[in-house]
């Protein structure tokens, strides 16, 4: 596409429709700006005295841009996001109406707090709670395809008691958490000079499906769950591995290229879009950002996604697992730590083996995953990524590390005693004069590895692709704060806080050796699929969690509850109210799934099977009058009478095993994994059974063969 006035680079209007950058320089007084940009990028305290002036310039920007309403937008504990609108138009007792937002407006909201999940914090007549100006983040112009715009303000959502209902809240502690104690262990080393902040960055890849919004509508379990609870396999998958990396078709670039330029407007660095391995499927991914505004921005790509795609005639599923039998989608959050002078403190740099800094980093992170394995899995649990972990490139629900075969040695030298050398990887001859000769990376990538370092940063693979990536954020950082408290804690004890050069090595070698004996079972590179694997694990004692309804419940332990509590990031409180929250809407989706199934099952399958039953009788009964043999014909008479009977008899299952649910989260939520997850598996297993004898015009579903060939 040619770039002209009307279609001018990326680079011109990158983020034009957020109160940040030049925007905010233009229209704020130079004092005001600097004390929003110190709050901004340094982490800052908002002075109050400068909110009048801040709110007075966003709205009139806002206006300017056809917005006429403004809102607190905030990440409840529903998953997604909420806001409530109000207009900027006020009219005062004589009738007057004018524009206006005070700075009050700007800082605090008051959301009904009642209605939210609370985990029982709130109850319905305890309804106040607060949203918080959170400074940290941009505000936003957001536009819908229809050109309606409101200014949003992302804030935290409290109760009227303080606790934090919210993702958001929790997020922000972590990330000051983690920052703190890695400050200690750059302190320990002298390299603090000149650095004001530790900051945590985050990359967050999103893969989803496309499917044509006119069969999207007629699939019932499409729209009400969010994947399809039946369907047969189409002839067709990613059996050839043709479309991974394929030529984009048209029509979904065109979708991509609108969702990127809105994506830009709103400041929003997305870098790579490719198809990915399964037909249908894609993925977006953008550079890295500070992890706050990371978080913020994923909820915005999901939002921006959905919402273009319906303008292209597409239905975009973001659900883990929208088609049985092939890739399922994943959401790959790249976390790192860095200074706000930009260096990346999981740089291992050239010669690793000397970087005792980032040795120090890396064993407290082989430390975090394997003392905190169920906090990890638990992160990433949902009645979704049930469906995924374990199978289609996705990661293994066994959480463990790969590190590459540089690290790796470096780790046996570390246990051995003194480290003596970095492996390097040379390079690649392609034996071609015409080619260029290639830098080899000195480790491999490993897909199969839940938790991967990748060059200067750790890949968490696992993660489900329509989580908020806040949680298991807002996890690990309270894990890798704990673990790196503990190696500043060792490391001053063995060497006091101002040791000698000699001395600071010899206590972190000995250290580091120390923490990868006793953690480093963790750590594996090999194939994650594989039996092998789930053997091995077994032997090295690592937790094998297969489902959320039992890895959801490491929440409510008390090592949980007391490492969120000592670093501030979740009371006792706050942290079992979220252990019973994500129980209950683990087994509130299931259970929406199962009533939506029975639903499909009685109303469309079994009408279908049974008329196809029905003409197949007839034709049998007229072949046996005329006096002709029809053994397979009748054999397939009793096939379908079989399978029609198991479907009765399973949906019959499904119906009794959503009866009333108890008063106790996790119980409800272990009874519904024990019986309506098999009474499902066993539905569809007789209905896709019946979908492959059914003839096509009597089948009442749109196919996985006709869903899958989006875009072509």
């Amino acid at each position: 596409m040619e770039v002209t006035e009307s279609n001018p680079p990326a680079s011109e209007y990158f983020g034009r429709l957020t109160f940040s950058g030049d925007v905010m320089l233009k229209r704020l007084p130079p004092d005001v700006a600097m004390s929003l940009s110190n709050t901004i990028g340094r982490g800052s305290p908002l002075d109050p005295k400068v909110a009048n002036t801040v709110a007075a310039a966003m709205k009139d920007w806002a206006i300017e841009h056809g917005a006429t309403h403004f809102c607190h937008w905030f990440h409840p504990l529903t998953g997604s996001t909420a806001e409530k609108h109000d207009a900027f138009l006020s009219v005062n007792a004589d009738g007057v109406a004018i524009e206006k937002f005070s700075g009050n407006a700007l800082i605090l909201g008051e959301p009904d707090a009642s209605s939210f999940p609370s985990g029982g914090i709130r109850d319905t007549y305890e309804a106040r709670g607060y949203t918080a100006w959170d400074g940290n983040s941009p505000a936003f112009l957001l536009s819908t395809t229809e050109g309606v715009t409101t200014l949003c303000i992302p804030t935290a959502f409290v109760s009227y008691t303080g606790e934090a209902l919210d993702m958001k809240t929790p997020l922000i502690r972590s990330v000051e958490a983690v920052a703190k104690q890695a400050g200690r262990i750059l302190r320990f080393f002298g390299t603090d000079e000149g650095v004001n902040q530790v900051v945590g960055t985050l990359g967050c890849e999103q893969e989803y499906f496309l499917v044509d919004q006119e069969l999207f509508r007629d699939r019932l379990d499409l729209v009400t769950c969010g994947r399809t609870l039946l369907g047969a396999s189409a002839p067709k998958g990613h059996q050839l591995d043709d479309h991974y990396f394929g030529a984009i078709p048209a029509r979904v670039l065109s979708f991509m290229t609108e969702a990127e330029s809105r994506l830009f407007e709103l400041g929003v660095p997305v870098k790579t879009r490719h198809n990915e391995v399964a037909p249908g499927q894609y993925e977006v991914a953008p550079t890295f950002e500070t992890t706050n505004v990371a978080v913020d921005h994923q909820m915005l790509l999901m939002h921006i996604l959905k919402d273009v795609a319906r303008k292209h005639g597409f239905e975009c599923l973001i659900h883990e697992k929208p088609f049985a039998g092939i890739n399922g989608s994943g959401k790959h959050i790249n976390w790192s730590l860095s200074t706000d002078a930009g260096v990346n403190l999981l740089d291992p740099q050239d010669e690793t083996h000397t970087n005792m800094q980032f040795l120090v980093f890396l064993c407290a992170v082989i430390r975090a995953a394997d003392k905190h394995a169920d906090l990890l899995r638990a992160s990433i649990a949902s009645a979704g990524n049930d469906h995924r972990l374990g199978a289609n490139e996705a990661p293994p629900a066994i959480m463990s590390i790969f590190l590459g075969e540089m690290l790796t040695d470096i780790l046996d030298q570390l246990e051995a005693g003194k480290p003596r050398k970095t492996m390097k990887g040379g390079t690649l001859d392609l034996n071609a004069l015409s080619l260029p000769q290639i830098p080899r990376h000195s480790g491999d990538r490993n897909r199969t590895s839940p938790f991967a370092f990748t060059g200067n940063k750790f890949e968490f693979r696992a993660v489900g692709s329509t989580a908020s990536v806040a949680w298991p954020t807002t996890v690990l950082n309270t894990m890798i704060a704990e673990s790196l408290d503990y190696m500043a804690a060792q490391l001053e004890k063995r060497a006091g806080k101002k040791p000698t050069a000699a001395k600071l090595e010899t206590a972190t070698r000995a250290l580091l050796k120390e923490v990868v004996k006793e953690h480093r079972r963790v750590c594996f590179d090999g194939d994650g699929y594989g039996d092998e694997w789930t053997a091995e694990a077994e032997r090295r004692g690592l937790p094998n969690v297969r489902d959320s309804a039992h890895a959801l419940p490491a929440f409510k332990s008390r090592q949980a509850t007391s490492l969120f509590s000592k670093y501030g990031v979740l009371s006792g409180r706050e942290l079992k109210a979220r252990a019973d929250i994500l129980l209950e809407q683990y087994a509130t989706k299931l259970e929406i799934e199962g009533r939506t199934m029975s639903s499909l099952i009685r109303t469309e399958v079994l009408p279908a099977a049974l008329r196809t039953q029905a003409e197949l009788a007839d034709v049998v009964g007229a072949t046996q009058v005329a006096g002709v043999e029809c053994p397979d014909s009748e054999a397939e008479l009793r096939l379908l009478v079989s399978y029609v009977s198991e479907l009765r008899a399973s949906v019959d299952e499904i119906d009794a095993s959503l009866g009333t649910p108890g008063k106790d989260p996790e119980k409800h939520a272990k009874q519904l994994r024990t019986t309506l997850v098999p009474a499902m598996e066993r539905a569809r297993a007789a209905s896709d059974a019946l979908e492959a004898r059914i003839p096509t015009e009597l089948w009442p579903l749109p196919t996985y063969a006709e869903m899958l060939l989006v875009g072509r």
